[in-house]
């Protein structure tokens, strides 16, 4: 019998102390760690980063930093995340002529009725008009460079 703690999953016992959140501190170095990765050319013939490259120049790194044990699946998890974030952010970008990019107050512009317009199709994404989006530059780069 299963315990509180655990779960089965694909045949496997997972733990649910092995889940391990990230932090917003967590989530801007991870992401800090992956721009200065592209700008060193740390990627595969694919575009990519390597498991290796992430087991032994990424993860140590952030585990040091912060006193944490992150792992590469949970690395994996994270930039699913920053993908879906890029995506959001290209999209709205996409949608309009209308909108536009404030480096200055890292936020995105567009006037009332453009807003309006987009949040008929995107309910769920008003929050993005008032948000600073503070790693959408970094995200771009690592986009460009490693996904």
């Amino acid at each position: 019998m299963e315990s509180e703690n655990t779960q089965q999953v694909n045949g496997k016992r997972k733990s649910k102390q092995d889940y391990n959140a990230w932090t917003v501190e967590e989530s801007r170095i991870l992401l800090q760690l992956m721009v200065d990765a592209a700008s060193r050319g740390w990627h595969d013939a694919n575009g990519m980063l390597s498991k290796a490259t992430v087991e032994t120049k990424i993860l140590p790194k952030i585990n040091e930093k912060l006193r944490c044990h992150k792992t590469y699946s949970q690395y994996q998890s994270r930039l699913k995340y920053f993908k879906r974030e890029y995506q959001k952010y290209s999209q709205l970008l996409r949608h309009s002529s209308g909108f536009g990019w404030d480096p200055t107050t890292k936020k995105f512009t567009a006037p009332e009725e453009v807003w309006k317009d987009y949040f008929k199709s995107h309910p769920k994404d008003t929050s993005i008009q008032t948000k600073t989006c503070e790693d959408y530059e970094d995200l771009q780069i690592v986009k460009r460079s490693l996904c």
